[in-house]
């Protein structure tokens, strides 16, 4: 441990009362979690936390933002807590390529009643990001897609994304192999280097944070 790091690891009985006591539940977001357990099998760990859910939404909500972007939305659950943060008035864009598991989104945005405030675009979300015009039309986006193209929506975000907005980039420490150097994969590879590109990027405040899978938060300056 570096010099007056302070950090404490979770033991499975410590993480079961943070999850117990540390976030709101609901019970739409629970149901969709089963869902995507039994419908996905080894694919459901693509799911966030429960607790990340109800982060994101306070950050969301704690910045007044009413337009958000999400590049990969999976089964949904990022995108209601999020989307329930905007508002009436609000509005999402989610950027997926699976009809399959944003079926079951589609369903779970009717439950939570935020479906209106959501616009899905299948197909690659660079091609989408790159089409759209380069002008503030983003409060809050969040990235949790393929990895080896997590610089290209950060940067095509970060260009359509407002003085004060957020970028939230999930899975910036990848189970730990971001400091195996025999990693060598191409994700690993990947999320090391936006890692470090954002760590001295002047254009954005940033703080990487051991929330699930590691959770980058970014402010444009």
């Amino acid at each position: 441990m570096s010099p007056g790091g302070k950090f404490l690891a979770l033991t499975p009985e410590t993480y079961d009362y943070l999850i117990a006591r540390g976030h709101n539940r609901d019970p739409i977001l629970e149901d969709l979690a089963e869902e995507t357990r039994r419908a996905m099998g080894p694919w459901a760990g693509m799911q966030i936390a429960p607790e990340q859910g109800t982060f994101m939404g306070i950050l969301a909500a704690a910045i007044g933002a009413r337009s958000a972007v999400e590049v990969g939305t999976f089964t949904g659950y990022s995108s209601i807590c999020v989307a329930r943060a905007l508002g009436g008035d609000g509005r999402m864009l989610c950027l997926d390529v699976s009809e399959d598991s944003t079926s079951i989104a589609r369903r779970y945005w009717d439950r939570a009643g935020v479906a209106s405030r959501i616009t899905l675009k299948l197909g690659p979300a660079a091609d989408t990001l790159r089409a759209m015009p380069v002008e503030d039309a983003f409060d809050f986006a969040f990235i949790d897609a393929d990895k080896t193209n997590y610089r290209v929506y950060y940067d095509e975000i970060l260009k359509r994304l407002r003085t004060g907005g957020l970028i939230l980039i999930d899975n910036v420490l990848w189970n730990g192999a971001v400091v195996q150097a025999s990693d060598q994969t191409d994700d690993t590879k990947a999320i090391r280097a936006l890692n470090d590109f954002i760590a001295a990027d002047d254009r954005v405040d940033a703080v990487m944070l051991p929330v699930s899978d590691g959770l980058t938060i970014v402010r444009k300056r």
